[in-house]
């Protein structure tokens, strides 16, 4: 079924026995995480938390808590796409196999990126301290939006074409970040949006950026996809989603139409301040370290906005099932990428990451 948003995944997972609905009043300060801790070792369903202390939304959490589920989630739309991919991997098959070429066209004919006239997610605003403020460990320095999709242009192109959407973690509380209009941006240097900002520093330049929560579920896997320099994740988004990539551009930022929650704001050029402590990955605490931060311009949200948040730690954990899917799309996109490479296992207890 092709999810148009996060509430239908949720109305579908629900009718099917997949997701759990808990009323009662949970704290977003260790509570929630812990629950989902809980939920995920069990192996059980995604949980809509409907009762957060101190807050209005309503948050998801372990919507891809099993292998079997996120299947679920991406089919039909997985084999259109695992298709396109094995032929950008190997172009001779364009000749070989016209059945293959049929079958990754509902994917190529998403993956253009559509301008929206009247997009949802400028229904209503909010601010940054409305948001449900999740702290997963007792040692984070703050809360964290764990499941963002950070998009940002290449300031010299400002092209759909060169610009990246990528998961970094977001802390939006704690430290020395000013409460509700700074938020920190934990990234590598070699990320996509490294790139850009090292350009915006280059030019002196504030660097715009727009962070997406929720939305359909296959623009968060787009988020986390390993692609080739030169494929948009957007295009990508639209390609697994089976329905093109919806935006609208407000300010001189790009929003995505079908997202939950859009916030909006500039990186200024040589600005950092301490991002963490944050239970990292592999179970251990990355500890406080200088990042550029975010300076707040807008939050903008649906009327029936979802708040999806994951928990990360000592795999395996709900990201595991990311890896497990990603390494199945990507295998022969990694051979045609990597010369001399036959194969890859993506061990998940060394970090799929």
């Amino acid at each position: 079924m092709k999810f148009s948003s996060l509430r239908q995944s949720l109305a579908v997972l629900k009718q099917q026995g997949e997701l759990v609905q808990i009323n009662h009043r949970v704290d977003p300060n260790l509570e929630m995480a812990e629950i989902t801790r809980r939920v995920f070792n069990a192996k059980g369903p995604a949980i809509l938390f409907t009762n957060i202390k101190d807050n209005s939304f309503p948050a998801v959490s372990n919507l891809f808590g099993t292998f079997e589920r996120t299947l679920k989630i991406f089919e039909p739309q997985l084999a259109s796409v695992k298709a396109l991919v094995d032929i950008k991997s190997d172009f001779g098959l364009n000749f070989q196999s016209f059945g293959k070429l049929l079958k990754a066209l509902p994917a190529l004919s998403h993956s253009l990126p559509l301008k929206a006239s009247r997009p949802k997610v400028f229904e209503k605003t909010c601010g940054i301290k409305d948001l449900p403020m999740i702290r997963c460990g007792p040692g984070d320095g703050g809360a964290f939006i764990l499941l963002p999709q950070v998009f940002s242009h290449d300031p010299e192109k400002n092209s759909l074409f060169s610009s990246n959407l990528g998961m970094y973690r977001v802390q939006i509380s704690g430290n020395d970040y000013q409460d509700g209009k700074e938020i920190g941006l934990h990234y590598q240097l070699h990320r996509g949006i490294g790139n850009h900002h090292k350009k915006a520093l280059e030019k002196n330049c504030a660097l715009r950026v727009s962070i997406f929560i929720g939305g359909p579920p296959a623009h968060t896997l787009a988020a986390v996809m390993p692609l080739p320099e030169g494929v948009p994740e957007i295009a990508f988004a639209g390609a697994l989603a089976g329905k093109n990539f919806k935006y609208a551009k407000k300010h001189q930022y790009l929003i995505s139409a079908d997202a939950d929650f859009c916030i909006t704001g500039v990186i200024i050029p040589g600005k950092t301040k301490r991002e963490g402590p944050f239970g990292d990955h592999l179970g251990y605490y990355s500890l406080e370290h200088e990042y550029p931060y975010l300076k707040v311009d807008s939050v903008y949200h649906r009327k029936d906005a979802v708040f999806p948040f994951t928990v990360v730690g000592r795999p395996p954990q709900e990201d595991s099932n990311f890896g497990k899917l990603i390494h199945e799309i990507t295998r022969p996109a990694i051979k045609d990428s990597i010369p001399g490479v036959v194969a890859v296992n993506a061990v998940d207890d060394a970090g799929v990451h």
